[in-house]
């Protein structure tokens, strides 16, 4: 996300800042339920948004259904990981669902200010069609079931689906304040992040018809990832530097802490590969959180440039790429040591914000927030590839498809 600007169409913190609040106990979750592996697919049924009967199957990816022995029983209805300590497990490079498999690759960037979307070749670089969208576009977020890529139009008050087997878009869905997407592990729900509304929105994941809506006393929800059971999800609200914590099943919030930071405005929020430890990037503290999720710990700082904003796990599971947005590099963490072992600056600088990994895990793909382009990035060496101009404003850029059995949306997050 970007801070108020008069670039940016009406206000979006007219809030006065939130005093710190003591952090709140989670409320004990209820014991382990029977695991049931069921899951929907057919979320907006290849673009249409008409609401309709939804067949059933197991999995969405038709691919890696067994659980690995040891994996503790999650969210009820979630597939189970295949691997315990690795919840990146089923992201390996090229390892497609059959779902996926035929999608031509193509990389789709959501042009804020241009309201349209930018669709790139990623094997010739080149912008190959933009596609009219609704106003302020700001994500374009994979659905749970794979099926369909949403372009969060936020100001506009709409979700437009994309079917990716033929890059065409569908009709518009009206939600409203959709600024970010995500999805329940299950399949069950859709999360919009709804933040100038200040509520998470809890949708059916197909008909995106409103379940129920959890009012948030924080201001600017943004950003989420969730725990490797699917039983919580953490939230970043950028405008008053707090994070929540968030039961899956109940639909509640059951956490709530200050960042210790004055100014904090925290942004992506992604776990790590050992589903232990949780960061989440903070533009104003130049650096990432580092933090327990489990326990919800106060945390602590990991400087790592001006401006860090976005989080993307390397296909191995070994690397995290953050996106310094206000000096123009690309810091990378080694996971299993907590240590930052390199930075890769852009020539000319630039602004690096959201994106992702190429299906292959050989490219880094970032939109340029300030500078009407997208860089690509090797990440070998670091070195820039392409940069390629596109609309004004890109952001929430999606690489697709990615590896992965399911999406817990954003720009991709695929477990």
């Amino acid at each position: 996300m970007i801070p108020f600007s008069p670039a940016r169409p009406g206000p979006r913190h007219p809030f006065r800042p939130v005093r710190s609040r003591p952090l709140r106990r989670p409320a004990v979750l209820a014991a382990a339920f029977c695991l049931v592996l069921a899951a929907v697919s057919g979320c907006g049924g290849g673009g249409s948004g008409k609401e309709g009967p939804v067949a059933r199957q197991t999995h969405p990816g038709g691919h890696g259904q067994g659980a690995a022995r040891g994996v503790p029983q999650g969210l009820p209805g979630m597939p189970p990981l295949l691997d315990p300590n690795d919840v990146y497990a089923a992201d390996r490079p090229n390892a497609l669902s059959p779902v996926v498999r035929n999608f031509p690759s193509r990389v789709y960037v959501p042009n804020t200010e241009s309201d349209t979307v930018s669709v790139i070749d990623p094997k010739t670089y080149k912008v190959i069609e933009t596609i009219p969208v609704g106003n302020q576009p700001q994500h374009v977020v994979p659905s749970w079931d794979l099926k369909t890529l949403w372009v969060n139009n936020d100001r506009g008050h709409t979700l437009t689906p994309i079917d990716p087997a033929t890059g065409k878009a569908g009709k518009p869905v009206d939600v409203h304040d959709p600024y970010n997407l995500y999805f329940t592990p299950d399949g069950k729900y859709a999360v919009v992040m709804a933040s100038m509304d200040r509520e998470l929105v809890f949708r059916d994941a197909h008909t995106m018809k409103r379940m129920k809506t959890e009012p948030v006393s924080c201001l600017g929800v943004n950003h989420a990832d969730f725990s490797p059971d699917g039983r919580y999800f953490i939230v970043s609200c950028e405008f008053s530097g707090e994070l929540l914590k968030v039961d899956t099943a109940r639909m509640k919030v059951i956490g709530q802490q200050k960042l210790p930071f004055d100014g904090a405005m925290p942004q992506d929020v992604k776990i790590a590969a050992d589903g232990k430890t949780w960061y989440v990037a903070d533009m104003m503290a130049d650096g990432v959180w580092v933090l327990d999720g489990d326990k919800f710990t106060e945390p602590w700082l990991m400087p790592t440039g001006k401006g860090a904003h976005g989080l993307y796990v390397s296909r191995d599971s070994k690397s995290m790429y953050i996106s310094n947005r206000g000096e123009g590099s690309i810091s990378v963490l080694d996971l299993a040591t907590r240590k930052l072992v390199k930075k890769w600056e852009l020539p000319d600088g630039g602004s690096p914000d959201m994106g992702g990994v190429s299906a292959d895990g050989k490219e880094l793909w970032l939109s340029g927030r300030y500078n009407s382009e997208v860089y690509v990035i090797d990440t070998n060496d670091g070195h820039q590839i392409a940069r390629i101009p596109v609309g004004a404003g890109p952001h929430g850029l999606a690489v697709y498809p990615q590896p992965g059995r399911y999406s817990l949306g954003h720009t991709g997050i695929f477990r």
